[in-house]
C-alpha cells in the first residue's frame, strides 16, 4: 500500500495562489506553511495508519456506549494536545482564534489520512461558530474551552426517520421546564453520537418547540450535553466509514438548553450547516488526492505489455491511463481551488450571493470528483484496485458518503438553478469566473454558452426538470476557470510544467468536463 502523503505544497498554492488568500487582512502565508508543515507529519505517522485499522475494526456498540477502533483514543490524545481541535476557537478560550481558511488545509489532511476520525472531530468549528453567533455568554464560557481543549466534541442532530431533507417534518419536542427545556424524539445518522474519546459531548439538536403543523417555523436549536436521557440505541452498518460512529439516538426527557431565539433554530443551524456542506467538500477533494497519488504510483511502476519501440512498458506509458490519471488530477486541483476560493469569498463577506452559489456548487463538484477519482483509481489498479491491498476500494467506500450527507446532491444542483438564479448568485459566478479567466481567450466559449442556459432555465417554467445540466454546465465553467488561473501562477508550484501542461489539455478540449 502507498504510504499517505499529505498534498501540503499543493494545499498552499491553491490558497496563496489560485484563490488568493491574501485579499484577508488576517492571512499570513508563512503561518499557513507553518501550521501545515506541521499537521502533516502528524497525520502521517499518527492519524493514517489507522485508517486501514478503523475500517476493518469499525465502532462497536458495547453495553450502551461506543468504542471506537485500537488506537483511536491515543491518536485523539495527541491531537487535543496539538491544539488541532482548538484552531477555530477565539485565544480567549484557549485556541488560536484563526480563520476557517488556515483550518480548510488541516481539514483537507485530517480527511485524506483518516476520513472516519475527522468525522468524530470536525463538527467542533462548526459547533464553535454557532455558539458565538448565537449563544449566551454563559453557553459560550461552559462549552467553547472544552471544545478547543478536546474535552468535548460535537454532534449535529437533525435526521429523523420520517424527516431526511424535509426538516420541516422533524418531530422531536421540546418542552419547557423548570430547569429549562426537555426534549423528546429519534435521531438518526449522527455521527459520533457518543464516543470514547472525549469527555463530554455537545449535542446540537434541532427541535420542535412550537406546534406541529408549524413546519420550519416551529423550530429551535437546542444544546444537550451527553446524558442518560440521551442514549445510544443503534450503531449502523455501512458501506464505508466504518470507524465514524454512526448513531440513531433517543432522547428521553433529555435536559436542554435553548440555543439563540425560539422559533429560529433553523437559522442558527445553518451556521452549523454550511460550515459542514465546505467541509464534505474538502473531504471529497481529500480522497481524489488520495485516489490520484495511489493511481500514478502504481502507474508509475506497475509494467504492463510494450511500448510503441518494442521496449517494456508501464501503466503511465498508455495514453487511456494517463487520461485517467490526468482526470484524477484535474478533479482534485480544480475542485480545491473553488472550495478555497468560497472560503476566501465568506471570510471577506463583501459578496454573500456568490458564497450562497459557491456553496451547493463546492459541495457537489467536490463530492463527485473524490468518488470519481477513486473510481478512476480502481480502473487503472485492476483487479489490484478492487481488493484491499492498495486501499483503493476503501477511499471509494469512505468517499461514496460525500454525495449523500449535508444535503443529498440532486437538492443542491436543485439549489443552483432555482434560489442561485433568483439571488443573483450566479451574475456573481460568472463575474467570478470572468476574473478567474482574465485574458485567457479559451474560456469565453464557455462562459458564452453557460450565459444563455442560464438565460433559459431562469425563463423555463419548471427550472428543476433542468438542474442537472445546469449544474455540468456550471462546474464545466468553474474547472476552466480555475484551470485558467492555475495556468496563469503555475511558476509558484514546484511542478509547473506538467500543471501548465494539463491546463492546455484541459482548456483547450470541447468536452464538458463533468
Amino acid at each position: 500500500m502507498t504510504s499517505f502523503k499529505a498534498p501540503a505544497e499543493d494545499i498552499l498554492f491553491s490558497l496563496n495562489h489560485v484563490a488568493d488568500a491574501a485579499r484577508l487582512d488576517e492571512w499570513d502565508a508563512v503561518i499557513a506553511s507553518d501550521i501545515l508543515n506541521h499537521f502533516a507529519p502528524f497525520a502521517e505517522s499518527v492519524i493514517a495508519p489507522l485508517n486501514a485499522v478503523g475500517d476493518e475494526q469499525g465502532a462497536q456498540l458495547q453495553n450502551g456506549r461506543v468504542r471506537m477502533p485500537e488506537g483511536f483514543g491515543n491518536a485523539f490524545a495527541q491531537l487535543a494536545a496539538g491544539g488541532w481541535q482548538g484552531l477555530a476557537a477565539p485565544e480567549e478560550y484557549g485556541g488560536m482564534g484563526l480563520s476557517s481558511v488556515y483550518g480548510a488545509g488541516v481539514s483537507e489532511i485530517f480527511s485524506g489520512a483518516n476520513h472516519a476520525l475527522q468525522m468524530v472531530c470536525n463538527l467542533v468549528p462548526g459547533a464553535i461558530a454557532t455558539l458565538q453567533r448565537f449563544g449566551s455568554q454563559k453557553q459560550q464560557d461552559t462549552w467553547i474551552p472544552g471544545l478547543a481543549d478536546g474535552s468535548v466534541l460535537s454532534t449535529m442532530c437533525l435526521t429523523e426517520p420520517a424527516a431526511g431533507s424535509d426538516l420541516s417534518a422533524i418531530r422531536t419536542t421540546a418542552k419547557p421546564d423548570q430547569d429549562g427545556w426537555v426534549l423528546n424524539g429519534e435521531k438518526i445518522f449522527i455521527s459520533g453520537g457518543d464516543q470514547d474519546l472525549s469527555d463530554d459531548i455537545l449535542h446540537l439538536v434541532l427541535a420542535r418547540s412550537g406546534p406541529a403543523d408549524a413546519g420550519i417555523v416551529g423550530l429551535s436549536l437546542f444544546l444537550c450535553r451527553r446524558q442518560p436521557a440521551a442514549r445510544v440505541t443503534r450503531l449502523e452498518g455501512k458501506l464505508g466509514l466504518h470507524a465514524s460512529p454512526t448513531c440513531q439516538m433517543l432522547f428521553d426527557d433529555a435536559k436542554a438548553e435553548l440555543v439563540g431565539e425560539e422559533g429560529a433554530g433553523l437559522k442558527a443551524m445553518f451556521t452549523l450547516m454550511n460550515h459542514a456542506r465546505l467541509d464534505v467538500a474538502l473531504q471529497g477533494v481529500a480522497h481524489a488526492a488520495r485516489a490520484a497519488d495511489i493511481t500514478a504510483s502504481y502507474a508509475a511502476e506497475r509494467k504492463q505489455g510494450r511500448g510503441a519501440d518494442g521496449a517494456t512498458a508501464v501503466l503511465h506509458d498508455h495514453a487511456d491511463v494517463r487520461r485517467m490519471i490526468e482526470t484524477q488530477r484535474m478533479l482534485e486541483l480544480g475542485s480545491r481551488a473553488l472550495c478555497h476560493i468560497a472560503l476566501v469569498e465568506l471570510e471577506l463577506g463583501n459578496r454573500p450571493e456568490l458564497v450562497e452559489f459557491l456553496t451547493p456548487l463546492c459541495k457537489v463538484l467536490g463530492s463527485e470528483a473524490g468518488i470519481q477519482a477513486a473510481d478512476l483509481g480502481i480502473q487503472v489498479l485492476g483487479g489490484y484496485g478492487y481488493l484491499k491491498e492498495y486501499g483503493i476500494e476503501q477511499i471509494w467506500r469512505d468517499a461514496r458518503i460525500c454525495a449523500i450527507y449535508e444535503g443529498a446532491n440532486g437538492i443542491h444542483t436543485r439549489s443552483l438553478a432555482t434560489r442561485g438564479l433568483r439571488s443573483g448568485g450566479a451574475d456573481g459566478f460568472e463575474t467570478l469566473c470572468r476574473e478567474l479567466a482574465g485574458h485567457d481567450e479559451r474560456v469565453r466559449p464557455t462562459l458564452a454558452r453557460w450565459a444563455t442556459v442560464k438565460d433559459e432555465i431562469a425563463a423555463a417554467k419548471d427550472a428543476t426538470e433542468l438542474a442537472h445540466r445546469f449544474y455540468r454546465l456550471t462546474a464545466d465553467l468553474a474547472l476552466r476557470a480555475v484551470w485558467a488561473r492555475i495556468d496563469a501562477v503555475a511558476d509558484a508550484h514546484s511542478d509547473a510544467r506538467v500543471l501548465k501542461a494539463l491546463a492546455a489539455k484541459i482548456l483547450n478540449t470541447q468536452e464538458v468536463l463533468m
